[in-house]
């Protein structure tokens, strides 16, 4: 029998960091789509203002990976507890 173990990359995304844990930090999965696509799209503004020298939003609180999407970056703040989220 053969073994993968080791050709395919860890997934990441929705699965890393674990939504269990991101969860945690809202009060349902509707409140957690809706607050890391918000910082998403915060964050490619920020990317998107970096070239034109004008920051209305603040940048990535966490470092980015190589080619990391602002939605992962969104829940790897989120997991880290580094944003206020007020539901209303």
């Amino acid at each position: 029998m053969e073994s993968n173990q080791g050709v395919y990359d860890t997934p990441t995304g929705i699965t890393d960091p674990p939504i269990d844990e991101l969860l945690g930090r809202v009060s349902s999965k509707y409140a957690l789509v809706i607050f890391a696509a918000k910082r998403a799209r915060q964050i490619n503004s920020y990317f998107q203002q970096e070239d034109e020298g004008v920051f209305e939003f603040v940048g990535p609180l966490v470092t980015p990976k190589n080619q990391e999407k602002p939605l992962s970056i969104a829940l790897r703040e989120i997991e880290a507890g580094l944003l206020d989220h007020e539901e209303g």
